[in-house]
């Protein structure tokens, strides 16, 4: 609701500005969302390492 007002007041006062936000943020995030996936692989990665350090200490404490 906040982002529908702030677009509205920006329309209000620089609608030039408010239709090229208008047009460029799809693109935006289209060319933004290979990066995304990027960072959700590394941080799945990063998870995968955590686990396995942590496994060996997870398997004694349950033994």
């Amino acid at each position: 609701m906040l982002k529908l007002i702030l677009f509205c007041l920006l329309l209000v006062t620089c609608w030039p500005l408010a239709i090229a936000a208008l047009i460029l943020y799809p693109l935006i995030w289209i060319v933004l969302l290979p990066f995304r996936l990027v960072g959700i692989v590394v941080g799945g990665a990063f998870d995968f390492i955590a686990a396995l350090f942590a496994l060996p200490g997870r398997v004694l404490r349950s033994v």
